[in-house]
């Protein structure tokens, strides 16, 4: 099955866009899926959808999260799928299976006053506080995804018409709007980029570290856990939540889910719609504090 594997994620790779993260975690659930068929000494073309469901079944015995055995089983119908389209098999017997029912999280997020008091940090003029500033507003300003924050170019930032430029999911770009106070951060560390440029070899990365390298998603993820820890907010914030904030205040404020969901790069709705949990959580809390018999 190995040679497979390989052939369809090099069709994942050069004819879908996908990326390398997708692209590792289909490899990684696809080879785990290798190893129990190999164990019980069935050909992948020749295994039914019994036992497909046998290997799902191992991963409840095994209290693997509803979300892990979702992505496994939409590994293996992507393969078995990519398989008719050459002819391997007939049929795809991952397709009946059932995809295990979803838990729906409300997602994390940040209140407007918790996002004011997370955004007046840092506050000195040194060059790596005036980048993390510089972040923090572009995040919240845009809802952009951390990894298409680290993936933005000096020239995909445009700053008189306070637009920016990212790449998403599948390579997808879109253009994405931001305000006054974003574009003012993203100046002051512009004033700044070229003293953590000089010697490094980032090329034409906007965000650098302070050896003049593209930032990665885990210094991002490190740099907000830190500016969350100096504010009064005691529960766990990511960029992610930052993403969620963006929505949820939009929504709070009246804005089009559509709208929305053009912003963060959804290709579906459904994928935004999450975001009126989070609006009506707001309305039962405030009900709830307000209502004279609630």
């Amino acid at each position: 099955m190995n040679r497979e594997i390989a052939e369809f994620l090099a069709f994942l790779r050069h004819e879908k866009n996908a990326s390398p993260h997708t692209l590792a975690g289909y490899e990684r659930d696809l080879l785990q899926v290798a190893a129990y068929l190999k164990e019980r000494e069935v050909r992948w073309d020749k295994a039914g959808n019994v036992v497909l469901r046998g290997f799902l079944a191992e991963l409840h015995e095994k209290k693997r999260r509803k979300s892990t055995i979702g992505r496994k089983l939409a590994a293996l119908r992507s393969f078995y799928d990519f398989a008719i389209r050459k002819k391997w098999i007939a049929e795809n017997p991952a397709r009946i299976l059932a995809r295990p029912r979803q838990e729906q999280k409300v997602p994390s997020f940040l209140s407007e006053d918790e996002t004011a008091a997370l955004l007046d940090l840092p506050r000195s003029n040194l060059p790596l506080d005036l980048r993390d500033k510089a972040i923090l507003e572009l995040f919240y300003a845009t809802g952009i995804r951390v990894s298409e924050l680290v993936g933005i170019d000096a020239a995909d930032i445009h700053f008189g018409e306070r637009l920016v430029r990212v790449r998403g999911k599948g390579k997808k770009e879109r253009i994405v709007p931001f305000g006054r106070k974003a574009r003012e951060a993203l100046e002051d560390y512009r004033r700044v980029r070229s003293g953590l440029a000089a010697g490094g070899t980032a090329g034409e990365a906007f965000f650098l570290n302070y050896r003049g390298g593209r930032l990665t998603t885990r210094s991002v993820q490190r740099m907000v856990h830190k500016c969350i820890r100096r504010t009064a907010v005691a529960r766990r914030i990511s960029p992610h939540s930052l993403r969620h904030s963006f929505a949820s205040h939009l929504l709070g404020r009246g804005a089009d889910l559509r709208v929305i969901q053009e912003l963060l790069g959804h290709a579906s709705l459904a994928t935004t719609q999450k975001y009126t949990h989070v609006d009506l959580q707001q309305l039962l809390t405030v009900y709830r504090k307000s209502h004279p018999r609630s």
